[in-house]
C-alpha cells in the first residue's frame, strides 16, 4: 500500500496509523517516527513482521517500552482508544542507541525501566521518568524524538552493519560477498550485526528480502494473485521458497497476506514500510 510521508508538524490523534519522516539530522539513524491510534470500540491485534528494525514505543497509559528486532510474526493487542508512538531505529542504530548488544532484546518487548541503567545509554536512562504514560501524545511524541537524538548523538549507527544491510537489502546480494566487499570475515559480520541489529546476517537478508515482497504489495505493482512474478522480483528462488518464507516471517501464506493488508486502509496499516526505502 502507498504511504504518505509528511514532517510532523501537528499530531493527528484520530485513529489510524502514520508514519512521518524523520528530521534529516537523523535520517541516517532513524527510518520514521509513527503514530497509532485505536478506535475507542478496540480492534483485531496488529499483525507485526519483521523488519530488521527496533522501535522507541511509548504508549498512552504504560509509558516507553522498546520493540526488539524481531524473527517472526508478532500479533500485538492494543487497548481500545489508546494512542502509541514510536521511532523506529534502522538496522545497526539500534544497539548502539540503547549501549545493549540487540540479541538480548530478540523477539521481546521490554519496558525502558526494565532494561539495567548500566547498560542503558545513558541519554535515554531516564526515559521511564521523562515520558510516563500520562502525556498527552504530541508532548510524548516530540520528547521521544527528541531523546532518540539525542542517544543516536551519542552514540551513532555501526557504520560497517549499517553498509552491510543496504547491500543485503539489494536482490541477489550474498552473505560472504557483502563480507568480502566490506573486507571483514564473515565471523566478524555475524558478530557485529548480532550486537546492533539483533540476530546475523543470514537472518538479516531473510527479513530485507521479506520485505521487499511485502512493499511490492502495499505498493500495488503486481495483483496479489501474481505471486510467481513477485517471487522473482524480490529475489527468491520460487514461489515454494516464498511461501515457506512467508508462513514463518509472517505466520501466513502470501497470498493471504497479500489480501489482508489490501484490506486494509492506507491510515491503519498494520506494518512498517521497508528499511532502506522511507522506514520501516
Amino acid at each position: 500500500m502507498n504511504r504518505t510521508r509528511a514532517r510532523l508538524v501537528l499530531v493527528d490523534t484520530s485513529p489510524g496509523y502514520r508514519e512521518y519522516a524523520p528530521p534529516a539530522r537523523l535520517a541516517a539513524a532513524v527510518s520514521c517516527t509513527w503514530l497509532r491510534v485505536e478506535p475507542v470500540t478496540g480492534g483485531p491485534p496488529t499483525r507485526v513482521l519483521p523488519d530488521g528494525c527496533v522501535d522507541l514505543i511509548w504508549e498512552s497509559g504504560r509509558g516507553v517500552y522498546v520493540a526488539g528486532p524481531d524473527t517472526g510474526p508478532v500479533l500485538a493487542a492494543t487497548p481500545p482508544g489508546a494512542v502509541l508512538a514510536g521511532v523506529r531505529l534502522r538496522p545497526g542504530a539500534g544497539g548502539p542507541a540503547l549501549g545493549i548488544p540487540l540479541s538480548a532484546l530478540l523477539d521481546q518487548r521490554v519496558d525502558i525501566g526494565d532494561l539495567r541503567s548500566d547498560l542503558l545509554a545513558s541519554p535515554g536512562a531516564a526515559l521511564d521518568r521523562q515520558l510516563p504514560g500520562s502525556l498527552p501524545p504530541g508532548a510524548a511524541m516530540r520528547g521521544l524524538t527528541s531523546i532518540a537524538a539525542r542517544m543516536v548523538a551519542a552514540a551513532p549507527p555501526d557504520p560497517l552493519v549499517a553498509e552491510a544491510a543496504q547491500r543485503l537489502g539489494r536482490p541477489g546480494s550474498r552473505v560472504h560477498r557483502v563480507a568480502a566487499e566490506l573486507g571483514i570475515s564473515q565471523r566478524q559480520l555475524q558478530r557485529r550485526c548480532c550486537a546492533a541489529v539483533g540476530y546475523g546476517p543470514v537472518m538479516l537478508s531473510r527479513v530485507l528480502r521479506f520485505r521487499r515482497f511485502v512493499s511490492r504489495v502495499d505498493a500495488g505493482q503486481r495483483q496479489p494473485g501474481d505471486l510467481a512474478c513477485l517471487a522473482a522480483e524480490a529475489g527468491y528462488a520460487d514461489q515454494a521458497h516464498l511461501t515457506r518464507e512467508s508462513n514463518q516471517l509472517a505466520g501466513l501464506p502470501p497470498a493471504a497476506l497479500a489480501r489482508a493488508r489490501h484490506a486494509l486502509p492506507v491510515s491503519a496499516e498494520d506494518e512498517p514500510a521497508t528499511p532502506g526505502t522511507a522506514g520501516r
